[in-house]
């Protein structure tokens, strides 16, 4: 099983990254775009064939070791 963790940072926390991005992207002419939030995909080949066992494995990761959930939020995306 394949489990995708999407990591980003909280709404109200400062994005510079994602500011600069916005930045960027302004000076290309690309004047629609409002705002920018960057983050991370960590890709994760599991062994688990147990779709509720492995969420709760890869929960436990991402708040371990894979986000910082004071500032991070992150959204596990399953697929078998």
């Amino acid at each position: 099983m394949k489990a995708k963790v999407h990591v980003t940072l909280k709404r109200g926390v400062l994005d510079p990254q994602g500011k600069a991005i916005a930045h960027a992207l302004h000076t290309l002419g690309f004047d629609g775009v409002e705002d920018v939030r960057a983050g991370k995909v960590i890709e994760l080949q599991l062994k688990s064939t147990d779709e509720a066992a492995a969420r709760k494995e890869v929960e436990a990761m991402c708040n371990k070791l894979l986000a910082n959930t004071v500032i991070e939020d992150y959204a596990i995306e399953l697929v078998a």
